[in-house]
């Protein structure tokens, strides 16, 4: 009953991508029930987060990124990260995704305006200006300054900019191909610029009693029952390496947000479908990763 169920929802995901979010209620963190000022200290939390792992001190976080272009995958249903991005200086932010999660409802209008009061002064009327009138939120958002791109096909961006810094949280580990996602960050990257991405490798979910045993389907039964959905995607850190050297980028820093337990890795081995029974213990116990890399020249 469940594989039939899965893969019925995956046909209706293929189908009407929009009535799909709609009717999972959707918005890229999660499906918990969230106040408006735990939101808007998420989006607070993640972009000093960025800055902390590429080494930037708060101070000079708006230094880094004036004048700067910025690509963000998978933005979720409100771009908080992008507008805190662009109040300290990026020139514009691009946000792209697979799916039409951004809305203006009124929830997350309450959401932007606690994440615009809660930045420093300084800030505030730069952020206020990212709308098309300025500091009426519900007008939207000025193109010129932050633009959401919705690529429904496969979530990578056709775009003829160049960006110094590409990032995601908690979003690669969604996209249906990760082999041209990769390409197509090392296409949009300028040559000085950077890509830092958090990914989660957990199952988001669709685990029974080992939560690695979201890993046991075969690719066939997977890609029936999921494939349209954006849920993981399953590959695991080995990958990631493997695609950042196919894709000519140097690596500055890639580390596990956390790892299982060996007993967890040890009683799913034997179980565990072909493509993932070569993997090192180490690499299956990863539970996420932070990935910060630069083109190579």
């Amino acid at each position: 009953m469940r594989v039939i169920k899965a893969i019925i929802t995956n046909l209706i995901a293929w189908v009407s991508p929009s009535f799909y979010v709609r009717w999972t209620g959707e918005t890229g963190r999660g499906r918990e029930k969230e106040s408006i000022e735990s939101v808007a200290q998420y989006f607070c939390n993640c972009f000093y987060e960025y800055f902390e792992k590429l080494g930037v001190d708060k101070e000079e976080i708006s230094h880094y990124l004036e004048s700067k272009k910025l690509l963000e995958y998978g933005p979720g249903d409100i771009p908080g990260v992008a507008l805190m991005m662009y109040a300290y200086g990026a020139e514009k932010v691009i946000c792209i995704d697979r799916f039409p999660l951004v809305t203006l409802s009124e929830k997350n209008i309450k959401i932007m305006t606690t994440v615009i009061e809660g930045l420093p002064d300084k800030f505030k009327n730069r952020a206020n200006n990212a709308f098309n009138e300025p500091g009426v939120i519900s007008s939207g958002f000025k193109s010129k300054y932050l633009e959401y791109v919705v690529e429904k096909k496969n979530g990578t961006a056709d775009i003829e900019e160049q960006f110094e810094l590409i990032y995601s949280r908690a979003v690669l580990e969604h996209v249906n191909d990760l082999d041209l996602t990769f390409k197509n960050m090392n296409q949009l990257l300028a040559m000085d610029g950077s890509i830092i991405h958090q990914v989660d490798f957990k199952s988001h979910g669709l685990h029974s009693s080992n939560p690695l045993d979201f890993h046991v389907l075969n690719k066939t039964l997977w890609w029936l029952m999921y494939s349209n959905k954006g849920v993981p995607n399953r590959w695991r850190i080995n990958y990631y390496r493997e695609l950042l050297s196919k894709c000519k980028f140097t690596i500055r820093l890639i580390e596990a947000t956390g790892t299982y337990e060996n007993k967890i890795v040890k009683d799913i081995r034997e179980k565990l479908a072909s493509p993932f029974r070569v993997l090192s213990d180490e690499d299956l116990s990863w539970q996420g990763a932070w990935i910060i890399a630069t083109k190579d020249i």
